[in-house]
């Protein structure tokens, strides 16, 4: 009977985060057309989040071009298809790892830098200060970095993307002798603008708002202590990389089943 109630008081726990998460987030959307008044703030927290992970997603896209481009060459040149290597890196970039490899990197960057933000906030009162002037601190303080966090995750996506397959052009052409026009036409020929590329934007517009929405609630709920805030910078990484994983998984059955 000990072991059953433990297991019922953790499901409760379990089901009162999830209740509270969904209501905090319900509260961002609604708090979006007050941060579109002051979009001046939308465009400082697009560069705090954006800008400051520029270099990071691109070396990292840079990299994954790289790597990915001598991987498939090995194993496209034993089965004599070694022509397709750039329609596999373009696919492969465009589809899933650009939107998750980026998706991973600002939950680690700017993720933790939101939560840390405003966890320290928290602990020094300020956000009490707010709601002491009446200022809803969700729609001067949370919206505009939860709208700044939507715009952005996108747009890093397709960086990451793009950087990649020059990576894996250089790599290619340059290294392996692949001829340039074959490595770009059957790219053309081979990826889908609308169903390809867009559903990869589509991925990363769910995965930018994933991250942002966790970074900014474990922010919020955190506890006003040092220790608290590092618990909760823990826990936006943890939480954001499973929730990307997962959904990643669930966006791709429904988005390329019937292909």
């Amino acid at each position: 009977m000990n072991l059953i109630a433990l297991i019922g008081a953790w499901a409760l726990r379990v089901l009162q985060g999830w209740g509270r998460a969904a209501i905090f987030l319900g509260d961002l959307v609604r708090a979006l057309p007050a941060s579109l008044r002051r979009f001046g703030l939308v465009v400082t927290q697009i560069h705090a989040i954006g800008n400051r992970s520029l270099v990071i997603i691109l070396a990292s896209g840079m990299a994954v071009g790289f790597v990915l481009a001598l991987q498939m060459y090995y194993a496209l040149a034993t089965y004599g298809a070694a022509e397709q290597l750039g329609l596999v890196v373009n696919l492969s970039l465009v589809r899933e790892l650009g939107p998750v490899v980026a998706a991973l990197l600002f939950a680690g960057r700017a993720g933790t830098s939101l939560t840390a933000e405003i966890g320290l906030m928290k602990a020094g009162e300020q956000i009490a200060a707010l709601e002491l002037m009446a200022i809803d601190p969700r729609e001067r303080v949370l919206a505009p970095r939860f709208l700044a966090g939507l715009i952005a995750m996108p747009l890093l996506a397709i960086m990451f993307s793009a950087v990649g397959i020059l990576g894996a052009w250089l790599v290619a052409v340059g290294l392996i002798g692949i001829d340039p026009g074959n490595f770009w036409s059957i790219q053309q020929s081979g990826v889908d603008v609308w169903r390809d590329v867009g559903n990869g934007v589509v991925k990363s517009f769910v995965f930018g708002l994933i991250c942002t929405a966790v970074a900014l609630y474990q922010g919020y709920e955190t506890e006003a202590t040092p220790e608290g805030v590092a618990y909760a910078t823990t826990h936006t990484v943890i939480i954001s990389s499973l929730s990307v994983l997962g959904i990643n998984f669930i966006l791709t059955a429904l988005m390329f089943s019937t292909r």
